[in-house]
């Protein structure tokens, strides 16, 4: 049994797959937020409750909202900033008592897509998160790619791309710069957006809804969000030239992403042509913790 967690901002979910990947159980629960020893006995209690369920104990994999530094192993690059600098690994295998393997929850992503997912059959994955932040993690052959650094995939927190003087410096961001990506093209930048023209806080999907009636600001803020996302994966296009591009979070569930990306996209890379397919995950928001549980896939 392949047992998988996705230890997220908001919530914990773990899930139990069968070694062809057929979904034995899943719990989800809120995330103690901010209380690192409180996230870790979660972690612990709900893979007891998993291995309870199904009667068996089972290889643990866990995704977390960073990465950990190569040498040491503490928590690095966050956005739930009560990891950084925390023994996360060492940890949690003295809670469980068992070997685990842990991974950024973007490269889960991209692992779960990569392995049965929209980038099954596909060597090089691009997986791409559009959520409350925005991120990203590499699949080579099935398999998480992190580099040297643990780095790769860290895409929303590079600058934006061929900034207009009304995009500089950029507004400040989590980890100490100005005008990252995450800044721009999250579902929070999106809002952030829309809200600095009409004073009020609407949700994504409420903005989506006035684009489709017609409303001429929502679809100017709709056109920009485009425009940013496409000039931040034009940079990974013409770097990487992955097979194919997987998004997820909450803005891939937007159906006009897929019409108007492809085009805008196309103009800012550097080729003449753009064939790179660009495609909603397969998983939903449950990718991450069945890539989670596929880091003992193969032993």
């Amino acid at each position: 049994m392949l047992i998988g967690i996705d230890w997220g901002g908001t919530k914990i979910e773990g899930i139990a797959l069968s070694p062809n990947g057929r979904e034995l159980a899943r719990i989800r629960q809120d995330t103690p937020r901010h209380d690192y020893d409180g996230c870790i006995t979660a972690i612990g209690g709900i893979i007891a409750r998993l291995e309870a369920e199904c009667g068996t104990s089972g290889t643990v994999g866990i995704g977390i909202p960073g990465s950990l530094e190569p040498h040491s192993r503490l928590g690095k690059g966050a956005s739930s900033t009560w990891l950084l600098g925390r023994p996360v690994e060492r940890d949690l295998t003295e809670r469980l008592g068992r070997a685990l393997r842990v991974e950024n929850d973007a490269d889960c992503l991209a692992a779960s897509e990569a392995v049965d997912g929209a980038g099954a059959g596909h060597n090089v994955v691009f997986a791409v998160i559009l959520g409350s932040g925005a991120g990203a993690g590499i699949a080579v052959g099935g398999r998480a790619h992190h580099g040297p650094n643990n780095s790769a995939g860290e895409w929303g927190h590079n600058p934006l791309p061929f900034p207009t003087i009304h995009e500089l410096p950029g507004t400040p961001c989590y980890c100490g710069k100005h005008g990252c990506l995450e800044t721009w093209v999250s579902g929070r930048a999106f809002e952030a957006d829309y809200a600095r023209h009409t004073g009020t806080q609407t949700p994504a999907r409420l903005v989506m809804e006035k684009v489709r009636e017609g409303d001429r600001l929502a679809g100017l803020v709709w056109q920009r969000y485009i425009d940013r996302v496409a000039r931040g994966l034009s940079v990974v296009v013409n770097t990487l030239d992955p097979d194919i591009l997987v998004m997820g979070g909450g803005m891939s569930n937007v159906p006009e992403l897929y019409e108007a990306l492809p085009p805008r996209l196309a103009h800012y890379t550097f080729s003449t042509v753009f064939h790179t397919p660009i495609a909603q995950s397969r998983h939903g928001d449950s990718s991450g913790v069945r890539g989670a549980a596929w880091l003992w896939k193969d032993g």
